[in-house]
């Protein structure tokens, strides 16, 4: 695995990864606001891209074609852009590929919620959400767990329980003010 960037520190984007339902997207607006950045949400780019939700996309095209779509555009926003606030779906860091080049040319936060916390969230977006429908709540939490080793492999954990989004974005935003300064001070 890559490790080593040219990209200055204070230009690469910043990606946020964690389970659905988190808050990556909410978080990632304010953060992205805070540090005058542009956001992109990776499954509404290509909700927009395909002009069809992502429960359809699944439906329709099939899991393993969204997995490929999903690792092709990040791979590109990640080695063509800078100065990016972006999300990624819940399932996108699984693919090695995207884990990659997100450590290598982006900053990585996880934003980690606990089970008890996340399970509260179920009757808010499991309607909206492929991987969900039909699965027990032992199911669930099996999935909420396998997909953590892969989420252990960031940069930075904002553990997000009893935070508002608002405070877990200046918490974010402090962390990347911080390091810029101690590995890039201003000349």
């Amino acid at each position: 695995m890559e490790t080593y960037c040219n990209i200055p520190l204070r230009e690469r984007n910043i990606v946020l990864i964690g389970f659905m339902g988190v808050g990556k997207t909410t978080i990632g607006q304010l953060v992205a606001k805070k540090l005058y950045r542009d956001f992109i949400d990776v499954d509404q780019e290509i909700e927009k891209i395909h002009n069809m939700s992502i429960p359809t996309i699944f439906q329709q095209l099939g899991e393993e074609y969204f997995r490929k779509v999903e690792k092709e555009f990040i791979v590109d926003i990640c080695t063509n852009t800078r100065l990016k606030i972006i999300s990624l779906g819940g399932g996108a860091y699984l693919q090695e590929e995207v884990r990659n080049v997100c450590l290598s040319k982006c900053i990585v936060f996880f934003l980690d919620l606990s089970w008890d916390s996340w399970k509260d969230r179920i009757p808010l977006i499991v309607n909206s959400r492929p991987l969900l429908k039909n699965k027990t709540l032992e199911e669930i939490e099996e999935l909420f767990f396998k997909r953590r080793d892969a989420y252990s492999l960031h940069n930075s954990r904002v553990s997000t329980n009893d935070l508002d989004p608002e405070a877990v974005a200046d918490q974010i935003v402090k962390s990347v003010k911080w390091t810029w300064e101690i590995y890039e001070p201003n000349d």
